[in-house]
């Protein structure tokens, strides 16, 4: 067990799927051979199939307490590079401009933006994803040798690279697909929550680069701090498929969209994204929190004083980072 628990609560109210974090993350961790189709962090468009495809269904985490093993996805649920014809531009002259030279397969961003529902009360919203670092991980109790660890200091997750024998127990225990196999080294990684930059009280790349402000990056102990109150004191963030059993530390703020129109073109009383899907997305606790969030902003509507409000917002960005003991950079 761990001493203390890092966390991370993601605002999907903010997110406008710009994929910076994609993108920071990506430039930062995943450039070396063989990891090349990692993405450590990603941005779904929900409703959707996800990255890798479909991986909701792929199974893993714990059932009744006991560890659960899924199916290796298959590469073509991760997709890869566009094949574009250079040949035939660049060096034999057969052809004018770049285009695909053969099918594109899924990808991460193949059903990006993509809406479900029929026009006008069609719907979408986006959903990073990175490792959970979970209190119970799934990935560490599958593997046989022991590679992966809980750091004692904060909880992060990692795969010990020397110790590693490649064995792929841990891809097929997590259930949110979160641990990748490095098929040229043949090692299991993943998202290390950028321990190096948060020792030195820098917040990791994803948060520090979102320009929507809506990562909270702090201790779940941490009374005075915004993961605690969203958390525990507020209750309005939620994780993402608790039922999967691993007890996971990254938390959403459920999304609120424009109510549904009604037949005459005026709002109607319904949500616009069905609650059977976020209840199948967070749980059954999304109710509450969907309350809560909506007479809050009734108050702040209202002009009274709404803590809660005011920790959303977050017009001092260096609040939403609030690492005790670490200066903040």
């Amino acid at each position: 067990m761990s001493e203390k628990q890092v966390a991370m609560v993601i605002d999907l109210n903010k997110c406008i799927g710009c994929q910076a974090c994609t993108a920071a993350c990506k430039s930062l961790w995943t450039d070396e051979e063989g990891q090349e189709y990692m993405l450590w962090n990603n941005v779904e468009t929900r409703p959707g199939r996800g990255y890798p495809k479909d991986w909701e269904q792929e199974g893993g985490g714990f059932k009744d307490g006991q560890l659960q093993y899924g199916p290796l996805a298959p590469p073509e649920n991760f997709g890869g590079e566009v094949p574009l014809n250079h040949e035939a531009v660049y060096f034999e002259g057969k052809a004018e401009r770049l285009q695909q030279s053969e099918p594109m397969g899924h990808g991460a961003n193949w059903d990006e933006d993509s809406s479900s529902g029929e026009y006008p009360n069609n719907y979408h919203f986006y959903l990073p994803r990175l490792c959970n670092h979970c209190t119970k991980p799934a990935c560490l109790e599958a593997c046989p040798v022991r590679a992966i660890y809980k750091r004692e200091q904060d909880g992060i997750v990692l795969v010990d690279q020397d110790k590693c024998q490649g064995f792929r127990m841990c891809n097929r225990a997590c259930p949110y697909d979160k641990v990748y196999f490095n098929f040229v080294k043949r090692k299991s990684q993943k998202c290390i929550f950028c321990f190096p930059r948060l020792e030195d009280g820098v917040a990791p790349a994803c948060a520090r680069q979102c320009p929507g402000r809506l990562r909270f990056v702090g201790f779940l102990d941490d009374v005075g701090g915004p993961i605690h109150k969203l958390v525990y004191e507020w209750k309005v963030a939620l994780p993402l498929h608790p039922e999967f059993g691993t007890e996971p530390n990254v938390y959403y703020v459920p999304p609120i969209l424009p109510p549904r129109f009604d037949e005459a073109g005026r709002f109607a009383d319904e949500p616009r994204v069905p609650m059977e899907y976020l209840r199948y997305l967070f749980g059954a606790e999304v109710d509450h929190a969907l309350i809560t969030l909506h007479e809050e902003m009734d108050r702040k509507k209202a002009g009274k004083a709404s803590e809660l409000m005011d920790l959303l917002i977050a017009k001092d960005w260096k609040s939403l980072f609030h690492i005790p003991d670490v200066q903040v950079a």
